[in-house]
């Protein structure tokens, strides 16, 4: 059935605009993001097709065109609708977190590095660069690696600190696994870096690890 057929208040975007997008379901609100189904199948019920198929919003979210085009109905025009939504929830997250002080068990903080970090499929390395009162000066991803490697120059991580005139540091990479325990390599790096940024008066406060929306700090588990 149409959806325009359906009484009003069952309409996603009438249901959103009366009560809040909040009380929409996933289905629903990709159902508003995608505009109109197919042939034969509403927008609701295209959304949960896709939905049911990619089995989680992140893997939505992560598929390549070729791969997205392949679902029946779906094309450039859609995939860039999504595409965009992801990067504006991406830039909300960091205008919440731009000049914000640096509180380890912060919700805002873990939410923004969570949204940039979370969907590669290969592991990417990445700094918080913070001024003297602990605020975000600029997240810059640096290195790109493998499914369970990263390639980390010190050089580097030393020449873009002192590039942003930092005075400390918090280092961050994603486990594609979903798995965020450190591994001896990660402690060994943390080590590593915290000796080189030491040595130009720079702290390295501490080290996150994103995983599969989850998130722990190398300080909250005692390792720095």
């Amino acid at each position: 059935m149409n959806i325009r057929q359906w009484p009003i208040e069952e309409r996603p975007r009438e249901r959103l605009l009366k009560q809040g997008a909040q009380t929409l379901s996933n289905a629903e609100l990709l159902a508003i993001l995608l505009g109109h189904g197919t042939r034969g199948k509403n927008s609701v019920s295209l959304a949960r097709d896709i939905l049911s198929q990619q089995d989680s919003l992140k893997n939505l979210f992560a598929m390549s065109f070729e791969h997205f085009s392949k679902q029946p109905g779906l094309g450039l025009a859609k995939y860039a609708q999504l595409q965009a939504a992801l990067e504006i929830g991406k830039r909300y997250l960091q205008e919440a977190t731009e000049k914000k002080a640096i509180v380890h068990c912060d919700k805002d903080i873990h939410a923004y590095l969570i949204a940039h970090m979370r969907n590669y499929p290969y592991e990417v390395f990445a700094c918080l660069f913070l001024d003297s009162l602990n605020r975000i000066i600029r997240f810059e991803k640096l290195f790109y690696g493998t499914i369970n490697h990263t390639s980390v120059h010190p050089r580097e991580v030393v020449r873009r600190a002192l590039y942003h005139n930092a005075a400390s540091v918090i280092l961050v990479h994603n486990h594609p696994s979903g798995i965020v325990s450190p591994s001896e390599s990660d402690k060994q790096l943390t080590q590593y870096l915290t000796n080189a940024l030491r040595l130009i008066d720079i702290n390295v406060l501490d080290h996150f690890i994103v995983g599969d929306n989850q998130i722990i700090s190398f300080v909250e588990l005692g390792l720095m």
